[in-house]
């Protein structure tokens, strides 16, 4: 059992900001999956992904002794894995282009008998059309499950362009997900 093991995510900030590592360990441990998850969800590219969480982590590293406990610890890591998600983006000069989303395995019906995993697919080849700053809006609602205000103090912009972004992104995926198939027919 490591020292860190039953500890709020705020005291192993302190810890390791405090220089131990095996609080920092523990709190990257927490929230990897879902830092990934935004990672791969803004990036929509494996290695692009695994670039931003690796530059997540040595950045949360570096700043912890700029954490100052005006949101949740998850909430400031969210931050921190956007901004370096839409950053390798905008360093690789990387748009997500329908060829990446359509490099993805098609769906099959064997895949899943309930639909849900052709589902995700469909919407995750949506997600990469979505220019970066709707993405970022979009998964950190849906899949973060973040508020305007958490979304807008995260990315540094006003709540009404959090809600313009937001709705321009949906509107985006709707038109998206609705128009694909007669895409295919046509």
């Amino acid at each position: 059992m490591s020292v860190s093991d039953g500890r709020a995510d705020t005291e192993l900030v302190v810890l390791a900001a405090g220089g131990d590592q095996a609080a920092f360990a523990e709190l990257m441990t927490r929230h990897r999956p879902r830092l990934y998850a935004v990672c791969r969800r803004v990036t929509c590219h494996d290695q692009d992904a695994q670039e931003a969480l690796q530059e997540t982590m040595l950045l949360a590293w570096k700043r912890l002794g700029e954490f100052d406990g005006r949101s949740a610890v998850g909430t400031w890591l969210y931050r921190v894995a956007t901004n370096a998600a839409i950053d390798e983006v905008r360093r690789r000069k990387r748009t997500p282009e329908p060829t990446e989303a359509e490099s993805m395995p098609e769906p099959t019906p064997h895949r899943g008998a309930d639909g849900a995993v052709v589902a995700r697919m469909d919407v995750d080849r949506a997600l990469a059309q979505l220019p970066p700053q709707y993405r970022a809006v979009v998964v950190l609602r849906e899949l973060c499950d973040l508020t305007y205000a958490e979304i807008a103090e995260l990315r540094e912009i006003p709540i009404d362009t959090v809600k313009s972004q937001l709705s321009r992104g949906r509107q985006a995926l709707v038109e998206l997900l609705t128009d694909r198939p007669a895409a295919r027919t046509a």
